[in-house]
């Protein structure tokens, strides 16, 4: 397929809705979860319509806003979003509404705004476009399932260019709900040192990503979108590793040629091991991490696919970002092969070039 990322607009536990700059400074969180570093959201936004936007939903209208702006869109052919539990503060706020007023007198704004497929609708709004419009909630392969769905709609020729986001939020009350089942790391953690602490669980995070897919390259282009992949629940090492040769094989690609492996790690000594017997026994490569930056979330591959489109574009890999520093080659970033799995369940590859 021929696959153009054009333009991107992210909203991160990190400064990064400045396409200008990348990851040039890194934001360091105390806490035990990594939330947004928000933008004026006046800038982008009717400061009479934020008044009834919930958190989430400021974020999305102002990512796909960035997002469409850097790419020269009005009106794109289709929005397409995944996410893995939809607007979660409004869900909690419309349920505890139920509890504190028995069920009587309550208004329908929290509960209108909590279905999963709002920030679809409400971008839609934004931008009147009243094109193909659809949410995907798959857990860990939410977000790859409405880049397939964006893919196939421009490889079909059913739209030029396709708005395509993930998105997901973490609030106060589901993240004590995940302290409980021990997905969270007991213990405080520097999330810039996550990979040091050999414990079980991981950080928490959230983020919203939006990607303007186009079917031809442009100039200001930042990568192709060669192809992806997922696959549930392996049983074994060996059967990922058959996965991944596949997968580049089918795409006229060998693991030789890749220059740059994105690996999920997230600091879990209960899920990374794949991770190091990739880098261990399988790849020879450069390699690189990101959730110590944006935390652990269903919709994260997004943040994966704009630091490798990135890194593509500008041809560097953040400092922050490398694994194996001291085996880390300076050259040029032509193929870059991303993967990442969510609970050692939803496993997803991403396999872009310049």
């Amino acid at each position: 397929m021929e696959i153009y990322i054009k333009g991107t607009g992210i909203i991160s536990p990190q400064k990064t809705t400045d396409n200008s700059v990348f990851l040039d400074e890194i934001v360091t969180h105390d806490k035990d979860v990594l939330s947004c570093v928000e933008p004026a959201y006046k800038e982008y936004i009717n400061p009479i319509q934020l008044r009834r936007m919930s958190r989430l939903i400021k974020m999305s209208i102002c990512a796909s806003k960035i997002c469409l702006k850097e790419a020269g869109i009005e009106n794109p052919g289709g929005i397409i979003t995944g996410t893995g539990l939809g607007l979660v503060e409004d869900t909690e706020k419309f349920l505890n509404s139920v509890l504190d007023y028995k069920e009587q007198f309550l208004t329908p704004t929290s509960f209108i705004q909590s279905t999963h497929n709002t920030i679809s609708g409400q971008v839609a709004i934004a931008l009147q476009c009243f094109n193909y419009n659809n949410t995907y909630s798959h857990r860990g392969f939410s977000f790859e399932s409405a880049l397939l769905d964006a893919m196939l709609l421009i490889n079909d020729k059913d739209a030029e260019n396709v708005l395509v986001g993930g998105f997901d939020e973490i609030t106060e009350q589901h993240h004590s709900i995940l302290k409980k089942t021990k997905w969270v790391k007991k213990e405080k953690v520097n999330h810039l040192d996550l990979l040091n602490y050999k414990t079980p669980g991981t950080v928490d995070g959230e983020g919203v990503s939006f990607f303007a897919l186009t079917g031809k390259r442009e100039s200001g282009t930042y990568a192709q979108i060669k192809n992806i992949s997922t696959l549930y629940k392996p049983k074994d090492f060996k059967e990922i590793e058959n996965h991944i040769n596949k997968f580049l094989a089918d795409n006229g690609i060998s693991k030789n040629e890749l220059d740059l492996v994105i690996l999920g790690l997230n600091g879990n000594s209960d899920t990374d091991g794949i991770y190091y017997h990739l880098t261990d026994a399988y790849f020879n490569t450069n390699y690189a991490y990101f959730k110590h930056l944006c935390g652990e979330f269903h919709t994260v591959g997004a943040f994966a696919l704009w630091l490798a489109a990135k890194s593509i574009k500008h041809q560097v890999v953040p400092e922050i970002a490398k694994l194996n520093k001291q085996n880390f080659v300076n050259k040029p970033i032509k193929n870059v092969l991303v993967y990442n799995h969510f609970k050692n369940i939803n496993h997803s590859f991403y396999l872009l070039n310049q």
